[in-house]
Protein backbone atom coordinates (compact mmCIF):
# COMPACT_ATOMS: atom_id res chain seq x y z
CA UNK A 1 0.00 0.00 0.00
CA UNK A 2 1.37 3.60 -1.03
CA UNK A 3 2.19 5.53 1.20
CA UNK A 4 0.09 8.31 -0.01
CA UNK A 5 -2.91 6.58 0.55
CA UNK A 6 -2.67 5.61 3.98
CA UNK A 7 -1.52 9.09 5.16
CA UNK A 8 -4.63 10.58 2.71
CA UNK A 9 -6.41 11.30 6.00
CA UNK A 10 -4.14 12.65 7.75
CA UNK A 11 -2.66 14.99 5.02
CA UNK A 12 -5.99 16.47 3.94
CA UNK A 13 -6.64 16.76 7.95
CA UNK A 14 -3.56 18.62 8.24
CA UNK A 15 -3.83 20.61 5.35
CA UNK A 16 -7.56 21.69 6.44
CA UNK A 17 -5.72 22.80 10.08
CA UNK A 18 -3.03 24.98 8.18
CA UNK A 19 -5.35 26.61 6.33
CA UNK A 20 -7.64 27.05 9.42
CA UNK A 21 -4.48 27.76 11.84
CA UNK A 22 -2.74 30.52 9.37
CA UNK A 23 -6.23 32.41 8.76
CA UNK A 24 -6.89 32.60 13.16
CA UNK A 25 -5.04 30.04 15.99
CA UNK A 26 -7.49 31.45 17.90
CA UNK A 27 -10.38 29.06 16.81
CA UNK A 28 -12.24 26.06 18.08
CA UNK A 29 -12.41 24.43 14.81
CA UNK A 30 -8.89 24.02 14.68
CA UNK A 31 -8.97 21.92 17.95
CA UNK A 32 -10.94 19.53 15.88
CA UNK A 33 -9.12 19.29 12.97
CA UNK A 34 -5.52 19.25 14.91
CA UNK A 35 -6.64 16.12 16.88
CA UNK A 36 -8.28 14.44 14.14
CA UNK A 37 -4.92 15.01 12.22
CA UNK A 38 -2.85 13.43 14.86
CA UNK A 39 -5.25 10.47 15.38
CA UNK A 40 -5.00 9.89 11.73
CA UNK A 41 -1.58 9.99 10.97
CA UNK A 42 -0.67 7.57 14.10
CA UNK A 43 -2.97 5.46 12.45
CA UNK A 44 -1.12 5.29 9.29
CA UNK A 45 2.44 5.20 10.90
CA UNK A 46 1.30 2.25 12.42
CA UNK A 47 -0.39 0.51 8.94
CA UNK A 48 2.71 2.04 6.86
CA UNK A 49 5.51 0.62 8.98
CA UNK A 50 3.15 -2.63 9.72
CA UNK A 51 3.66 -1.95 13.57
CA UNK A 52 0.62 -3.41 15.24
CA UNK A 53 1.45 -1.96 18.36
CA UNK A 54 0.25 1.29 17.58
CA UNK A 55 -2.83 0.36 15.82
CA UNK A 56 -3.54 -1.71 19.22
CA UNK A 57 -2.64 1.12 21.40
CA UNK A 58 -5.27 2.87 20.08
CA UNK A 59 -7.55 0.25 19.45
CA UNK A 60 -7.30 -0.08 23.64
CA UNK A 61 -7.25 3.65 24.71
CA UNK A 62 -10.32 4.65 22.89
CA UNK A 63 -12.90 2.43 24.51
CA UNK A 64 -10.72 2.06 27.81
CA UNK A 65 -10.24 6.05 28.14
CA UNK A 66 -13.71 6.40 30.06
CA UNK A 67 -12.57 4.42 32.83
CA UNK A 68 -9.03 5.46 32.96
CA UNK A 69 -10.53 8.97 32.95
CA UNK A 70 -13.35 8.19 35.68
CA UNK A 71 -10.43 7.30 38.18
CA UNK A 72 -8.66 9.82 37.48
CA UNK A 73 -11.19 12.58 38.32
CA UNK A 74 -12.09 10.72 41.47
CA UNK A 75 -9.06 10.75 42.72
CA UNK A 76 -8.21 14.42 41.39
CA UNK A 77 -11.84 15.77 43.09
CA UNK A 78 -10.68 13.89 46.61
CA UNK A 79 -7.02 15.67 46.36
CA UNK A 80 -9.01 19.22 45.50
CA UNK A 81 -11.19 19.27 48.11
CA UNK A 82 -8.62 18.30 50.24
CA UNK A 83 -6.84 21.24 49.73
CA UNK A 84 -8.87 23.86 48.32
CA UNK A 85 -12.15 22.32 50.77
CA UNK A 86 -16.04 21.50 49.63
CA UNK A 87 -17.43 24.05 46.85
CA UNK A 88 -19.04 22.95 43.81
CA UNK A 89 -16.41 24.45 41.38
CA UNK A 90 -13.99 21.92 43.26
CA UNK A 91 -16.28 19.13 42.81
CA UNK A 92 -16.80 18.90 39.37
CA UNK A 93 -14.13 16.57 38.94
CA UNK A 94 -16.25 13.94 40.37
CA UNK A 95 -19.61 15.28 38.45
CA UNK A 96 -17.56 14.64 35.35
CA UNK A 97 -17.13 11.14 36.81
CA UNK A 98 -20.30 10.24 37.72
CA UNK A 99 -21.62 11.40 34.75
CA UNK A 100 -19.45 8.90 32.55
CA UNK A 101 -20.35 6.26 34.72
CA UNK A 102 -23.90 7.13 33.97
CA UNK A 103 -23.01 7.14 30.64
CA UNK A 104 -21.41 4.22 30.14
CA UNK A 105 -23.76 2.26 32.23
CA UNK A 106 -27.03 3.73 31.05
CA UNK A 107 -26.81 3.08 27.43
CA UNK A 108 -26.37 -0.34 27.31
CA UNK A 109 -28.78 -0.85 29.86
CA UNK A 110 -31.42 1.03 27.99
CA UNK A 111 -31.16 -0.76 25.03
CA UNK A 112 -31.19 -4.23 26.76
CA UNK A 113 -34.07 -3.83 28.86
CA UNK A 114 -36.07 -1.89 26.16
CA UNK A 115 -37.78 -3.54 23.03
CA UNK A 116 -38.87 0.32 21.87
CA UNK A 117 -37.70 1.93 19.42
CA UNK A 118 -37.97 4.73 20.71
CA UNK A 119 -35.54 4.21 23.85
CA UNK A 120 -33.28 2.48 21.29
CA UNK A 121 -33.11 5.26 19.10
CA UNK A 122 -32.67 7.87 22.12
CA UNK A 123 -29.56 5.51 23.66
CA UNK A 124 -28.16 6.04 20.02
CA UNK A 125 -28.52 9.51 20.09
CA UNK A 126 -26.82 9.80 23.99
CA UNK A 127 -23.85 7.77 22.31
CA UNK A 128 -23.17 9.72 19.79
CA UNK A 129 -23.31 13.06 21.54
CA UNK A 130 -21.85 11.52 24.69
CA UNK A 131 -18.76 10.52 21.90
CA UNK A 132 -18.79 13.83 20.89
CA UNK A 133 -18.33 15.13 24.15
CA UNK A 134 -15.15 12.98 24.52
CA UNK A 135 -13.45 14.37 21.58
CA UNK A 136 -14.20 17.61 21.75
CA UNK A 137 -12.79 17.56 25.66
CA UNK A 138 -9.73 15.87 24.11
CA UNK A 139 -9.35 17.97 21.39
CA UNK A 140 -9.21 21.10 23.21
CA UNK A 141 -7.25 19.48 25.59
CA UNK A 142 -4.76 18.70 23.12
CA UNK A 143 -4.71 22.06 20.99
CA UNK A 144 -4.50 24.54 23.90
CA UNK A 145 -1.47 22.57 25.10
CA UNK A 146 -0.17 23.13 21.78
CA UNK A 147 -1.64 26.87 21.70
CA UNK A 148 0.14 27.83 25.11
CA UNK A 149 3.34 26.36 23.70
CA UNK A 150 3.85 28.24 20.53
CA UNK A 151 7.01 30.58 20.77
CA UNK A 152 5.93 34.59 20.90
CA UNK A 153 8.76 35.91 19.55
CA UNK A 154 6.43 39.06 18.78
CA UNK A 155 7.05 42.57 20.67
CA UNK A 156 3.63 43.28 22.72
CA UNK A 157 2.36 47.21 22.59
CA UNK A 158 0.49 46.21 25.84
CA UNK A 159 -0.18 43.57 28.32
CA UNK A 160 -3.21 42.76 29.73
CA UNK A 161 -3.46 41.00 33.12
CA UNK A 162 -6.83 39.12 34.08
CA UNK A 163 -7.61 39.52 37.42
CA UNK A 164 -8.16 36.29 39.76
CA UNK A 165 -9.44 37.39 42.64
CA UNK A 166 -8.17 38.98 46.34
CA UNK A 167 -7.52 38.44 49.64
CA UNK A 168 -8.67 41.22 51.85
CA UNK A 169 -6.27 44.42 49.49
CA UNK A 170 -3.86 41.84 48.19
CA UNK A 171 -3.62 39.24 45.07
CA UNK A 172 -4.50 35.83 45.74
CA UNK A 173 -1.25 33.42 44.69
CA UNK A 174 -2.92 32.84 41.74
CA UNK A 175 -3.31 36.27 40.39
CA UNK A 176 0.45 37.00 41.72
CA UNK A 177 1.13 34.02 39.37
CA UNK A 178 -0.18 35.93 36.19
CA UNK A 179 1.31 39.33 37.46
CA UNK A 180 4.79 37.75 38.02
CA UNK A 181 4.25 36.41 34.91
CA UNK A 182 3.40 39.80 33.11
CA UNK A 183 6.32 41.34 34.55
CA UNK A 184 8.77 38.61 33.23
CA UNK A 185 7.50 39.28 29.91
CA UNK A 186 7.11 42.95 30.48
CA UNK A 187 11.25 42.89 31.36
CA UNK A 188 11.95 40.51 28.28
CA UNK A 189 10.96 42.58 26.09
CA UNK A 190 12.77 46.00 27.14
CA UNK A 191 9.95 47.43 29.59
CA UNK A 192 8.64 49.57 26.71
CA UNK A 193 4.59 48.01 27.26
CA UNK A 194 1.84 49.44 28.92
CA UNK A 195 0.45 46.80 31.37
CA UNK A 196 -3.05 47.04 31.81
CA UNK A 197 -4.24 45.70 35.21
CA UNK A 198 -8.00 44.38 34.47
CA UNK A 199 -10.51 43.81 36.93
CA UNK A 200 -12.96 45.53 38.85
CA UNK A 201 -14.69 45.24 42.34
CA UNK A 202 -16.49 42.39 43.60
CA UNK A 203 -19.35 42.61 46.29
CA UNK A 204 -17.04 40.82 48.69
CA UNK A 205 -14.00 42.80 47.47
CA UNK A 206 -12.43 45.95 49.54
CA UNK A 207 -10.56 47.45 46.28
CA UNK A 208 -11.13 46.22 42.32
CA UNK A 209 -8.40 43.55 41.38
CA UNK A 210 -6.94 46.73 38.75
CA UNK A 211 -5.89 48.65 41.70
CA UNK A 212 -4.62 45.48 43.92
CA UNK A 213 -2.43 44.66 40.76
CA UNK A 214 -1.48 48.26 40.33
CA UNK A 215 -0.17 48.54 43.56
CA UNK A 216 1.62 45.14 43.66
CA UNK A 217 3.21 46.13 39.98
CA UNK A 218 4.57 49.38 41.79
CA UNK A 219 5.86 47.79 45.07
CA UNK A 220 7.82 45.60 42.04
CA UNK A 221 9.30 48.69 40.46
CA UNK A 222 6.85 49.21 37.36
CA UNK A 223 6.64 52.90 37.22
CA UNK A 224 2.88 54.56 36.68
CA UNK A 225 3.35 56.11 33.37
CA UNK A 226 3.27 51.76 32.29
CA UNK A 227 0.13 51.18 34.03
CA UNK A 228 -3.17 51.50 32.84
CA UNK A 229 -5.85 50.50 34.62
CA UNK A 230 -9.00 49.16 33.41
CA UNK A 231 -11.41 48.22 36.56
CA UNK A 232 -15.23 48.11 35.30
CA UNK A 233 -15.23 44.61 33.91
CA UNK A 234 -16.45 41.11 36.34
CA UNK A 235 -15.52 38.22 33.34
CA UNK A 236 -13.03 37.57 31.21
CA UNK A 237 -14.95 38.73 27.56
CA UNK A 238 -15.33 42.13 29.98
CA UNK A 239 -11.59 42.40 30.35
CA UNK A 240 -11.00 42.64 27.06
CA UNK A 241 -14.06 44.54 25.85
CA UNK A 242 -13.35 47.30 28.05
CA UNK A 243 -9.02 46.94 27.46
CA UNK A 244 -9.66 47.14 23.94
CA UNK A 245 -12.15 50.54 24.65
CA UNK A 246 -9.20 52.04 26.51
CA UNK A 247 -6.70 50.97 23.72
CA UNK A 248 -8.43 51.97 20.53
CA UNK A 249 -8.83 55.48 22.66
CA UNK A 250 -5.19 55.73 23.56
CA UNK A 251 -3.93 54.10 19.98
CA UNK A 252 -4.76 55.40 16.72
CA UNK A 253 -2.73 53.28 14.52
CA UNK A 254 -2.73 49.22 14.93
CA UNK A 255 -1.29 47.46 17.85
CA UNK A 256 -0.48 44.16 19.15
CA UNK A 257 -1.56 42.98 23.07
CA UNK A 258 -0.65 40.20 25.05
CA UNK A 259 -3.21 38.76 27.44
CA UNK A 260 -1.65 37.01 30.54
CA UNK A 261 -4.27 34.58 32.43
CA UNK A 262 -3.70 31.41 34.22
CA UNK A 263 -2.40 28.57 31.88
CA UNK A 264 -5.89 26.82 31.84
CA UNK A 265 -7.49 30.06 30.73
CA UNK A 266 -5.15 30.46 27.62
CA UNK A 267 -7.22 29.39 24.93
CA UNK A 268 -10.51 30.16 26.19
CA UNK A 269 -8.95 34.16 26.89
CA UNK A 270 -7.94 33.90 23.02
CA UNK A 271 -10.73 32.74 21.77
CA UNK A 272 -13.13 36.04 23.18
CA UNK A 273 -10.21 38.09 22.34
CA UNK A 274 -10.71 36.88 18.68
CA UNK A 275 -14.58 37.78 18.63
CA UNK A 276 -14.05 40.80 20.10
CA UNK A 277 -11.28 41.65 17.43
CA UNK A 278 -7.91 42.29 20.13
CA UNK A 279 -4.73 41.36 17.95
CA UNK A 280 -2.73 39.60 20.21
CA UNK A 281 -1.27 36.49 21.79
CA UNK A 282 -2.27 34.30 25.14
CA UNK A 283 0.54 33.44 27.83
CA UNK A 284 -0.37 31.43 30.67
CA UNK A 285 1.24 31.69 33.99
CA UNK A 286 1.71 28.14 35.64
CA UNK A 287 -1.30 26.94 37.47
CA UNK A 288 -0.81 24.09 40.29
CA UNK A 289 -1.26 20.17 39.07
CA UNK A 290 -3.76 19.06 40.85
CA UNK A 291 -5.84 22.20 40.78
CA UNK A 292 -5.36 22.01 36.38
CA UNK A 293 -8.59 19.26 36.01
CA UNK A 294 -10.77 21.27 37.76
CA UNK A 295 -9.95 24.45 36.16
CA UNK A 296 -9.73 22.53 32.69
CA UNK A 297 -13.42 21.14 33.55
CA UNK A 298 -14.57 24.58 33.77
CA UNK A 299 -13.18 26.56 30.89
CA UNK A 300 -14.32 23.69 28.87
CA UNK A 301 -17.85 23.97 29.90
CA UNK A 302 -18.18 27.72 29.05
CA UNK A 303 -16.64 27.46 25.50
CA UNK A 304 -18.74 24.26 24.79
CA UNK A 305 -21.75 27.04 26.05
CA UNK A 306 -20.15 29.50 22.98
CA UNK A 307 -19.83 26.50 20.46
CA UNK A 308 -22.88 24.29 20.90
CA UNK A 309 -23.90 24.09 17.26
CA UNK A 310 -22.53 20.41 16.74
CA UNK A 311 -25.02 18.87 19.74
CA UNK A 312 -28.06 20.39 17.98
CA UNK A 313 -26.96 18.98 14.42
CA UNK A 314 -26.98 15.58 15.80
CA UNK A 315 -29.90 16.05 17.39
CA UNK A 316 -31.28 17.21 14.50
CA UNK A 317 -29.95 14.21 12.30
CA UNK A 318 -31.33 12.35 15.20
CA UNK A 319 -34.74 13.22 15.06
CA UNK A 320 -34.88 13.12 10.85
CA UNK A 321 -34.05 9.30 11.37
CA UNK A 322 -36.63 8.11 13.88
CA UNK A 323 -39.29 10.24 12.24
CA UNK A 324 -37.89 9.68 8.50
CA UNK A 325 -40.32 6.25 7.93
CA UNK A 326 -43.55 8.29 9.56
CA UNK A 327 -42.90 11.12 7.29
CA UNK A 328 -42.77 8.22 4.53
CA UNK A 329 -46.15 6.94 5.83
CA UNK A 330 -47.76 10.30 5.36
CA UNK A 331 -46.30 10.68 1.92
CA UNK A 332 -47.67 7.63 0.78
CA UNK A 333 -51.28 8.25 2.38
CA UNK A 334 -51.04 12.00 0.99
CA UNK A 335 -50.50 10.49 -2.76
CA UNK A 336 -53.22 7.52 -2.39
CA UNK A 337 -55.86 10.33 -1.30
CA UNK A 338 -54.84 12.63 -4.86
Amino acid sequence: MSALLVFSPAIIWGILFTWSYRKEPRQFKNAIFFLLMLIFALGACGIYTNDIGIVLLLGIAIPFAPIITVGFLLVNAWIVIRREGFSLPNVLPALLALAIVAWIIGIPVGIGISHSRVVISLSALLLVLGLWFFFSFVALLVYSWFYRRLPRKRTFDYIIIHGAGLRGEEPTPLLRGRIDKALELWKAQGAHAILIPSGGQGSDEVISEAEAMSRYLSSRGVPQDSILIEDRSTTTMENLLFAKHLLDTRSSGTYRCAFVTSDYHVFRTSLYASKVGLKGDGIGSKTAGYYFPTAYIREFIAITKEHWMPYVILTIMWATSLLAPYFGQLLRVFQASQ
